[in-house]
C-alpha cells in the first residue's frame, strides 16, 4: 500500500514525498480509515512504528480552514521534547497548508506561550499541566476542539499525569473524536477510555512485549559497575574485536549510539568515566538538565555531532531520533516494558539495529522479567578475556549492613521520683514590673502618703 491510496490531498502528498515518506507502516494503514470514520480509537503500537504520522495524517486530511481563533485539534504528549518533535512533524506536513500550530509545555515563561496562543491557532500540542494552566487563565479555549489525541498515554500515567488528563478531558466538548496511543494497555488506561470514549475501536500493530524483529540482541554477564565501564570503553575503542558493526570514524557508516542507565546519577557517572576519551562526541541527557540543554543535546545527536548519548528512560519513549545504530543497556531497566522501548530506538521503520545489554548478578531479576515479557532468552556472549574485571565496588554496590534493632529496657516510670524539684528562693524571681507605690509599701511596711500641704493663713 502507498500513501496515494489514502486519497490524501495534494498538499499532504507533496509534503510526504519531499520528506522521504514512501510507504505507510502497519499502524498507519490501520489507524487512517478508523480516524477518518470519526470513531474513537485506541492504538497499541511499539516505539518506532510511526504512531505520530498515523494520527497526524487523518487529522490534517480532515482539517478545514476556519476564522475561529481557537484550536480544532488538541494533542497531549508527556514530555517537552515530544512537544517540540510533534510540532516539527506537523510543520513539515503542513508546509503547503495554512495551518498554525503552537506547542506549550512547562519550564518556560507561561506569559510568552499565552500571548502566542491568544493570537489564534489551529492545532495545539502540549503537556497536560501547561495546557490546563493556559485553560484556567482563559488564554486557551477548548470549545472548538474536534479531535483530541493523547500520545504515549502509558508513559503519562507513569509520570503521574492521570489527574491532569482527566481534567483536560472534562473540559472538552462532548461531540469530539477521541484517539489514544500507547505501547501497552492496562486497567488504568481502560478505565479512562471507559469513562470518556464512546465505543472505541482498538487498533494493534504488534502485541505488547514483542521485540522488533530487525534488532539483533545480545547480553554480557558483568561483575559490577567498574567492569561495565571497562567493557563499554573497549566496545567503543576496539570495535573490531566485536561483531557489532560499530564505527565511530568520520569515514564510512558512522555509528549513533544510545547508552541507557537506570538513573540520573548513573548517567552522570558514566559520562564522567567516558568524558576524557570521547569528549567532543559525547553527550548526556536526563530530567535534571535544563530545557535548553536537553533540546540542544537532542539536536546535536540528531545531526550527528554527538555520536554517543548517555540517557535515562526519559528518551526511550516517543522521541523520533533517526539513524540510531546501536542501543547499549548499561543497566537493565526496573520496568520490563522499558527494555522494549529502549531497544526500539534502533531498527526503526526499515532499518536494522543492534542492542547490547550488560547485567550483573544483582540485575538477574530484571533480566528475567524482560525475557519473560518477550517470551525469549537474550543470546549471551562470552565476556572478553582482554577486558579487565574490576573488584572495586562503587558506593551503591557495597553490601548494606542491616543491624538488628537493639532492645533497651526502659526504667519503670512509677519507680522514679518526681521529674521536677522545688526551685531555690533566689531562682524564683520573675521579671515583673514593680510600681513605686509597691516599693514604698515594702520599704515602710505601710503605704506611704504624701504629706498634707500647709494651710494658708486666713485673711
Amino acid at each position: 500500500m502507498t500513501f496515494q491510496e489514502f486519497n490524501l490531498n495534494k498538499f499532504l502528498l507533496n509534503a510526504l514525498t519531499e520528506n522521504g515518506f514512501a510507504e505507510p507502516t502497519v499502524i498507519q494503514e490501520k489507524v487512517y480509515p478508523v480516524m477518518l470514520s470519526g470513531k474513537d480509537l485506541i492504538g497499541i503500537a511499539q516505539t518506532g512504528t510511526g504512531k505520530t504520522l498515523a494520527y497526524l495524517l487523518p487529522a490534517l486530511q480532515q482539517w478545514k480552514f476556519s476564522k475561529d481563533r481557537d484550536p480544532q485539534i488538541l494533542i497531549l504528549v508527556p514530555t517537552r521534547e515530544l512537544v517540540v518533535q510533534v510540532v516539527s512533524e506537523i510543520e513539515k506536513l503542513t508546509e503547503y497548508m495554512n495551518v498554525t500550530t503552537v506547542g506549550v509545555y512547562g519550564g518556560t515563561n507561561i506569559n510568552t506561550q499565552a500571548a502566542e496562543v491568544e493570537q489564534g491557532l489551529d492545532i495545539v500540542v502540549g503537556t497536560p499541566g501547561r495546557l490546563l494552566d493556559l485553560a484556567y487563565r482563559g488564554s486557551l479555549r477548548f470549545k472548538s476542539i474536534k479531535k483530541i489525541i493523547i500520545d504515549e498515554v502509558d508513559e503519562m500515567l507513569n509520570l503521574g499525569f492521570r489527574p491532569q488528563i482527566r481534567n483536560v478531558l472534562d473540559l472538552i466538548p462532548e461531540k469530539v473524536q477521541h484517539a489514544m496511543f500507547s505501547a501497552t494497555l492496562d486497567e488504568e488506561i481502560e478505565a479512562i477510555t471507559h469513562e470518556f470514549f464512546k465505543s472505541p475501536e482498538k487498533v494493534e500493530a504488534a502485541p505488547p512485549g514483542t521485540p522488533v524483529e530487525k534488532i539483533s540482541q545480545s547480553l554480557f554477564q558483568v561483575k559490577n559497575f567498574n567492569t561495565k565501564i571497562n567493557l563499554l570503553k573497549d566496545i567503543l575503542v576496539n570495535p573490531d574485536a566485536y561483531d557489532f558493526g560499530l564505527n565511530l570514524d568520520d569515514e564510512g557508516m558512522e555509528a549513533k549510539i544510545l547508552v541507557f542507565t537506570s538513573s540520573k546519577k548513573f548517567a552522570d557517572k558514566v559520562f564522567e568515566e567516558l568524558e576524557g576519551d570521547f569528549d567532543e562526541i559525547l553527550g548526556v541527557m536526563h530530567s535534571n538538565k535544563s530545557q535548553n540543554y536537553r533540546l540542544n543535546t537532542i539536536a546535536g545527536f540528531q545531526e550527528g555531532e554527538i555520536k554517543i548519548l548517555i540517557a535515562t528512560d526519559l528518551i526511550s519513549r516517543g522521541l523520533d531520533i533517526s539513524e540510531v545504530s546501536h542501543v547499549i543497556n548499561f543497566d537493565m531497566p526496573e520496568v520490563a516494558e522499558n527494555y522494549i522501548h529502549r531497544i526500539g530506538r534502533t531498527g526503526r521503520i526499515d532499518k536494522k539495529g543492534i542492542a547490547i545489554s550488560f547485567a550483573t548478578e544483582q540485575e538477574q531479576e530484571q533480566l528475567n522479567r524482560v525475557e519473560s515479557l518477550m517470551s525469549m532468552k537474550i543470546p549471551k556472549l562470552d565476556f572478553p578475556e582482554h577486558v579487565p574485571v574490576s573488584n572495586t565496588l562503587i558506593f551503591e554496590e557495597e553490601p548494606k549492613i542491616h543491624m538488628k534493632p537493639v532492645e533497651v529496657k526502659l526504667e519503670n516510670i512509677e519507680e522514679r521520683g518526681p521529674a521536677f524539684h522545688e526551685k531555690k528562693e533566689k531562682n524564683k524571681k520573675v521579671n515583673k514590673k514593680v510600681t513605686k507605690a509597691e516599693k514604698m509599701k515594702k520599704k515602710y511596711k505601710k503605704p506611704k502618703k504624701r504629706g498634707q500641704k500647709p494651710r494658708g493663713k486666713k485673711k
